[in-house]
Formats: structure tokens, C-alpha cells, sequence
């Protein structure tokens, strides 16, 4: 999976696309107009030092590289970590990752 870098990208997701949120993370999901998905991942100063922040963003990128049932499906996703998901371990966190994809999967690829 690629991803997301430039601040224009991410812009345009927020414009256009679709959110799916719980208590921990935030998704924002849009089409593009390439072959593959593309994922960006958005961890605020607030969440902790950088240790847990790279922990957050290391663990929600390997949560979706993991998922083959979305593999390149010409989509752009955000994932935005919040206050209080730093405190999960590890398995908990995927967990509330996955019950967001499931959402994601059901209103894109059904």
C-alpha cells in the first residue's frame, strides 16, 4: 500500500470523501483515480511523545497491509488516531481499527 504524503492529498480526502469513526480512530475514505490504495495516517503532538505516536502509526499500517481483501482497490484513506487510543494494547487498538474497516469494507466492496 502507498502513501499519503502531501498535505493537498490529505485535503482532498477530507473534502471528498467519507468518515467512519469510533472512541479511537477516525477514517476518512475516497476514490482516486489510480489502481491502488493509498494510506495516510494523522497523530496528533496531544496523543504522546514521538515513541508512541510512531507505535500508534506503525501499528494501523500494518493493520491494513495485513487486510488482502481491500488490495488495490483505487481508494484513499486517512486514518486519524485519538486522545486516548495510545492507552490500548496492542491487540485492543486492531481491534477497533478492524470493527472501522468492516464498516469500510461492507460500504465499498459490497
Amino acid at each position: 500500500m502507498e502513501r499519503l504524503r502531501k498535505n493537498e492529498d490529505f485535503q482532498s480526502v477530507y473534502k471528498s470523501g467519507k468518515s467512519f469513526a469510533n472512541k479511537y480512530f477516525v477514517i476518512y475514505v475516497s476514490k482516486n483515480q489510480l489502481d491502488i490504495n493509498r494510506l495516510g495516517v494523522s497523530v496528533s503532538k496531544k496523543i504522546g511523545n514521538s515513541v508512541v505516536r510512531h507505535r500508534m502509526k506503525r501499528l494501523v499500517k500494518e493493520t491494513f497491509r495485513l487486510r488482502k481483501d481491500m488490495s488495490d482497490s483505487g481508494l484513499d484513506i486517512v486514518v486519524i488516531i485519538r486522545k486516548g487510543a495510545e492507552e490500548l494494547d496492542n491487540k485492543a487498538a486492531v481491534e477497533a481499527l478492524q470493527s472501522l474497516m468492516r464498516i469500510l469494507i461492507h460500504k465499498y466492496f459490497s
